[in-house]
């Protein structure tokens, strides 16, 4: 299943006069890891611009832009192997794609203090994207609320229908 689908976003996120905003991005940007990160890019904010990307039921992506600084978060790793946008995190952070004998467990990469200086460590990131109850936008909802932008990233996704 590599197709895009209903649950698959993107939402950007920034802060504008001391205030969280979040908005949709374009649904294609799920399979373009240097398109999303071009997206960031153009957002102005205070501190950094985050991106988060849930792909169906199987992973979520954390991109934070940070002046040249570009911080990448994959829920996932075994997701490189049937996902584009999976594969394009590895290939950014210079991970190789697991191997079959190294598929029978879902373990996080990237930056996991990505979100410290927000409030969210490491081991709470890793418990969140750990829990394999939860589907990836339920993980990316709370993290969202950890930091402090839930609401405004519940009315993003509140646009998409």
């Amino acid at each position: 299943m590599t197709d895009i689908d209903a649950t698959d976003f993107a939402v950007v996120v920034y802060r504008e006069d001391d205030c969280w905003e979040a908005e949709v991005l374009p649904v294609a940007l799920t399979r373009d890891l240097h398109g999303l990160i071009h997206a960031l890019r153009q957002q102005p904010s205070i501190g950094g611009t985050i991106g988060l990307v849930a792909v169906g039921d199987d992973f979520f992506v954390a991109i934070r832009v940070l002046g040249d600084e570009v911080m990448l978060f994959l829920s996932d790793v075994t997701a490189s192997v049937d996902w584009p946008l999976a594969r394009q995190v590895l290939e950014y952070l210079d991970i190789p794609v697991p191997e079959d004998e190294e598929l029978d467990q879902v373990l996080p990469v990237g930056d996991m203090s990505i979100f410290v200086d927000l409030g969210l460590d490491e081991m709470e990131l890793g418990a969140i994207s750990g829990d394999l109850d939860r589907y990836p936008d339920e993980m990316l909802a709370d993290i969202a609320k950890r930091l402090g932008f839930g609401q405004a990233f519940d009315r993003a996704l509140d646009t998409l229908g």
